[in-house]
């Protein structure tokens, strides 16, 4: 099926783009208890650091209301962190598609934020939410799972005020000789097998290794993004290149 528009990678296979948001699903309702446990697992940490200066780059207003729209953010990671950064008047839409990661996000989220933040269950290719209302749209470590990119970039546009800023904390390619085959190693050798010990879920944890591999590089996803109309497009990596914090803004 390669070369096919009607199909898509789902880790190293091809698959009908009706098959892969399925079978993403499946994946995220598998892995969504243990999920925060494993990424502390998986990055020694790191995670934490990423999403912190994620947050940073954003600079949620603390004097003015900022109205941020988190997709693929169901455990709440980047809204808590933009809600705590931010002023009385910073709210959060927490955005996903599978309910599971969005019961984590409102069971840590308990009665802390009042109606500061709420969650809605939605497809990041087909937002159902108006367009020209949120000030920020983030994603972080969620749109390598989307079957089709170019719509999920095109609906973060529509969303966006004109001014309104996107920003998309992604993994990327290792740019550092000799880390890059250490991380290979790792992600390949024992990853899976953390996966298998802690969530119970090995094949889960295979497929999220084989995601990263196959996204975009840097230079190709900033095309994507200025293709969905965004203006002043930048990409910064994190921990030579594990990472990367993707940048652009709806100009008009």
């Amino acid at each position: 099926m390669a070369g096919d528009e009607t199909s898509t990678d789902f880790g190293f296979e091809r698959v009908r783009l009706a098959e892969k948001q399925d079978r993403v699903n499946e994946v995220f309702r598998s892995v969504a208890k243990r999920y925060d446990l494993m990424n502390d697992l998986m990055s020694g940490g790191l995670h934490r650091a990423w999403k912190s200066a994620f947050v940073s780059t954003l600079r949620p207003s603390r004097t003015r209301p900022f109205r941020l729209l988190d997709v693929a953010g169901g455990t709440g990671d980047i809204a808590f962190r933009t809600l705590e950064a931010g002023g009385p008047d910073t709210k959060v839409t927490v955005l996903d598609i599978n309910e599971a990661m969005l019961g984590v996000g409102r069971e840590r989220a308990g009665h802390r934020y009042g109606s500061r933040i709420d969650f809605v269950a939605g497809n990041a290719e087909s937002l159902p939410l108006p367009g020209n209302t949120f000030d920020a749209y983030t994603i972080a470590f969620g749109i390598r799972n989307v079957p089709r990119i170019e719509l999920a970039l095109a609906e973060a546009h529509r969303v966006l005020k004109v001014g309104g800023r996107f920003l998309c904390l992604e993994f990327s390619h290792v740019d550092v000789p000799g880390l890059d085959k250490i991380y290979e190693a790792y992600s390949f050798k024992v990853i899976p097998r953390l996966g298998a010990m802690v969530a119970g879920d090995k094949e889960s944890y295979q497929y999220l290794v084989e995601s990263i591999r196959r996204f975009p590089t840097p230079g190709s996803f900033s095309r994507m993004i200025e293709e969905a109309g965004f203006g002043h497009v930048t990409h910064r990596p994190l921990s030579g290149g594990i990472c990367a914090i993707h940048s652009g803004w709806k100009l008009a």
